[in-house]
């Protein structure tokens, strides 16, 4: 990940974000009851001050009396800056319908705080919650938790204050159900002087930085949460061991999505880190903080970052499935800086990436990419939000960089991949012991954008100074540079697929489609990028969706043109750990949906930027034209 300047310490019918799974309230419940001593405190907007209310009633206070049961009327009162909360570790925290202000100014700042006063407003958020314990987490939840997240408080930051959301050395703690904004149009240190937040004289204006921050923090599960318009990151977080994100909205953030790097030595993640259910869109773009409309779209050529999701150097087992990641203004999903020395490990299922300004999606290391739609429309900025045409097909906008180290096996199978990039699937790293298998994908090039001369077509795959040992099996190639096809492949045949051109693209096969019943790698794979039962035919069908017949239904690949709100695909909370074997096969235990369990225990390696090479194979080229 591209060093950037610090901000401080600190369209598919799918299921809604805010949809909550029955199984989740099982959980919920569950881990509420696992210590009988703790507490519920409540926050309304008409409660009242620490001294008025316990927080220990969901009621108003009544007008008159101290330590009456009755709620609080601001966060600030259960976790005061002065960074001594008045409730405990295991303790729930629920929060009431309506806004509240975050920062200076905001009611029930801490004459106590060592952190916030006028001098510096940008460190007037709430106190960390108490860590609760592995079988009692701590739990700060929006009002309607249990009944399906519909009107979400609102918690909304001022003053440049750094976080909204503490988490900071936060251990077992569950938070959600929370929109988490500001309400400023602006974004922190931006290259346009009409965009760029005022930081050097107050009043400094409605805006805040980060949306959640954490470092140190273990055992913590995210669930329906909103973060959007923040100045700068929509969460910040790093040195973590064993997260859970499920059904989360991180869109339209100024400066980068999910961004990993806190700072060296510390950014480094362990255990399982999961993603289910996400969506990571639109980050590198302001947010008109009343329509949601994105605007002022920037990267790094303008001094920006843009990544929807991106770390600092990391170990970790890492699952990212059933999400939809685009539109940032750099690269969708950016897992490359896993560390060669430890045994992190990387798998993505049933992603849909599209319309990154990078690459769509990275890995390094063993990893196993499966049943996703990526759609490398790198170009997609071109004309639209203010986006520079140089920041466009960043790393030469290959669709799919996958990195490789020495006795390291990456699988990539089962996927639907297009681009207008350089190449679909590029390779790096590793030596004659690593492997890339590369099995029962449809590629389908398309115009490819960054070439010059020659055949302007995005190449299938690319070994980028690799010696690992490719296997090609069962896929098929379409519109590739060279006409690019191993033997064992489906050579020159049109795929006919639903939607071929990139602003519609619909990976959803046609009847009479070369692509159906045609895997003919074996593969244990049961389901398919919809969840919907593989093979249903005489064989698997190549690429991400399989063909239901002419009698079924399936969602599409999908279009997004806006920042309306796009839900995550449509997938319950549990897939019963399938596709074991084939996990076995990648060199990765089976992915389970508890983040308890481990994803893999085998080593990685780090690979080096796709786009260097890349950029020298380029001007290779045009050496040799002349």
């Amino acid at each position: 990940m591209t060093s950037v300047p610090r901000l401080g310490a600190a369209a598919l019918v799918l299921l809604s974000w805010c949809a909550i799974a029955p199984a989740a309230f099982i959980v919920s419940a569950l881990v509420a009851s696992g210590d009988a001593s703790a507490a519920t405190y409540y926050i309304r907007t008409d409660g009242g001050d620490d001294e008025q209310c316990n927080g220990r009633a969901d009621v108003a206070y009544p007008g008159s009396g101290k330590n009456v049961d009755c709620a609080w009327s601001h966060p600030n009162y259960a976790l005061p800056t002065s960074d001594r909360p008045r409730i405990d570790g295991g303790d729930t925290l629920i929060i009431g319908p309506g806004e509240y202000m975050i920062g200076w100014g905001s009611p029930g700042l801490s004459r106590a705080s060592m952190r916030c006063d006028r001098s510096s407003p940008y460190d007037c958020y709430p106190a960390s919650p108490p860590s609760g314990k592995p079988g009692a987490r701590t739990r700060i939840l929006g009002a309607g938790h249990d009944t399906g997240c519909k009107a979400p408080p609102k918690l909304w930051g001022t003053e440049r204050v750094e976080l909204v959301f503490n988490l900071q050395d936060a251990d077992n703690v569950e938070v959600g159900c929370l929109e988490i904004t500001d309400k400023s149009d602006c974004v922190e240190f931006h290259a346009n002087d009409a965009v760029r937040c005022e930081r050097d004289q107050p009043p400094f204006g409605q805006w805040g930085s980060i949306g959640i921050g954490a470092k140190h923090s273990r055992n913590v599960w995210l669930h329906d949460i909103n973060v959007h318009g923040l100045s700068g990151r929509g969460i910040m977080a790093g040195g973590l061991t064993d997260w859970t994100i499920e059904r989360v909205r991180i869109v339209a953030n100024g400066w980068a999505g999910w961004d990993g790097d806190v700072g060296e030595g510390e950014s480094s993640n362990e255990g399982d880190i999961v993603f289910r259910n996400v969506e990571i869109a639109w980050n590198g773009c302001a947010e008109r903080w009343q329509t949601g409309e994105p605007y002022a779209c920037w990267a790094q050529e303008e001094g920006g970052y843009g990544d929807g999701l991106g770390t600092g150097k990391t170990n970790g087992h890492w699952l990212v499935e059933d999400s939809r990641i685009h539109h940032n203004t750099s690269d969708g999903l950016d897992l490359l800086y896993t560390d060669e020395s430890k045994s992190a490990t990387v798998v993505v299922r049933r992603v849909y990436a599209a319309a990154n300004a990078g690459n769509q999606i990275k890995t390094a290391g063993n990893a196993l990419i499966e049943n996703s739609v990526i759609i490398g429309q790198c170009a997609y900025f071109h004309g639209k939000y203010d986006m520079s045409d140089g920041d466009m097909c960043r790393a030469y906008g290959n669709a799919l960089s996958v990195g490789i180290g020495p006795k390291q096996t990456a699988t990539v199978r089962h996927n639907t991949i297009t681009g207008e990039g350089d190449c679909l699937i590029l390779t790096a790293g590793g030596n004659a012991t690593s492997r890339v298998d590369i099995h029962n994908n449809a590629l389908i090039g398309q115009t490819d954008v960054t070439a010059s001369d020659g055949d302007r077509r995005a190449c299938g795959h690319y070994a980028d100074e690799s010696e690992a040992v490719v296997s090609f099996a069962g896929n098929a190639f379409w519109n590739v540079k060279d006409d690019q096809c191993p033997p064992g492949n489906v050579c020159g045949r049109d795929p006919m697929l639903t939607g071929m051109k990139l602003d519609d693209f619909d990976a959803m096969p046609r009847a009479g489609s070369p692509l159906i019943d045609q895997a003919r790698q074996p593969t244990s794979v049961t389901s398919d990028f919809n969840r919907h039962a593989r093979p249903m035919g005489a064989a698997a069908d190549i690429g991400a969706i399989e063909y239901q017949g002419a009698h079924a239904t399936a969602p599409a690949a999908g279009k997004t043109d806006g920042a309306t709100t796009q839900s995550a695909p449509g997938a319950s909370s549990s897939d019963a750990g399938s596709n074991a074997a084939d996990a076995g096969s990648a060199g990765l235990s089976a992915p389970r949906e508890s983040s308890a369990t481990a994803i893999g225990m085998v080593a990685a390696a780090s690979l080096l930027t796709a786009g260097i090479a890349a950029m020298v194979r380029k001007r290779q080229r045009r050496v040799e034209a002349g």
